[in-house]
């Protein structure tokens, strides 16, 4: 699939990767539509562009979700690519985890993508596009202090492949990626125990991968219709793991982790 003239939906889209798929998409001359939940963050984020389009929307709100489809619709009549970046991340023990904030991380990253997709999904059925789900090799492997983070993007990963299944003789893809670590803003506004932004990240973000990069290759495989993509050999190695090694595994998460700075996990 060529972006050239397709109308490319996209939630989250304030900063980081959504930021960065929005510019690269309008540079292959794609319409974009772009989504968040503050509409002056939005439009303070990009340069003037005649092929863009803002729409304050919360995609934790089932008529947000809707509604952002609904704009992109009236705007344009169509939309081929549905990318649902759209999330939120948290870090703490789940014994000191307040259970509103799962709930919180399953309606942004669960939820919000389940009902923008529920939107999106006639036109995009109509006109043989694209659905794609931003997730995380959290949606592959449980890691430890990121139970809301991990159960939300498994939840993801398995309503995309149960709609891919559901789509696979009507021409449409479905395609879920799992970036690795990406420097963005998730682990700023990341939520500690008691639902609150952490505001800090404990990773040194000069040396990740950027979300221009991240974005690139995310378009590249729309383009090329793939099924999923793991970006990063750490990430490749982990899936792998997963499966052949599980109980080894656990050991390497837990070190890797029980590493970050004021880390949670203790032996």
């Amino acid at each position: 699939m060529n972006l050239n003239h397709k109308v490319v939906a996209i939630t989250g889209a304030s900063s980081g990767i959504g930021k960065a798929l929005a510019m690269d998409a309008l540079s292959r001359g794609a319409q974009v539509a772009v989504c968040a939940r503050s509409l002056e963050k939005l439009q303070q984020a990009y340069p003037q562009h005649e092929n863009i389009l803002f729409v304050q929307a919360d995609v934790s709100k089932e008529e947000d979700c809707f509604a952002f489809i609904d704009a992109v619709m009236a705007k344009w009549g169509r939309v081929d690519v549905l990318i649902n970046n759209a999330g939120n991340s948290m870090r703490a023990l789940f014994e000191e985890l307040d259970i509103k904030v799962l709930r919180e991380l399953m309606d942004v990253n669960f939820w919000g993508t389940v009902c923008t997709t529920k939107a999106a999904l006639p036109s995009i059925i109509k006109n043989g596009g694209t659905i794609v789900g931003v997730s995380s090799i959290a949606g592959y492997r449980g890691l430890p202090g990121r139970t809301g983070y991990s159960s939300s993007k498994f939840a993801m990963q398995g309503f995309l492949e149960s709609l891919r299944t559901e789509l696979l003789y009507k021409n449409v893809n479905v395609m879920w990626v799992a970036p690795g670590f990406t420097s963005s803003n998730i682990r700023n506004t990341a939520l500690s125990a008691d639902g609150k932004a952490q505001k800090e990240t404990p990773l040194d973000e000069s040396k990740l991968m950027s979300s221009e990069t991240c974005a690139r290759i995310i378009l590249d495989g729309i383009e090329k219709r793939k099924r999923t993509i793991v970006m990063t050999s750490q990430g490749k190695l982990t899936v792998l793991l997963s499966k052949l090694l599980p109980g080894f595994l656990d050991k390497m998460v837990f070190n890797h982790f029980a590493k970050e700075p004021n880390s949670p996990l203790k032996k």
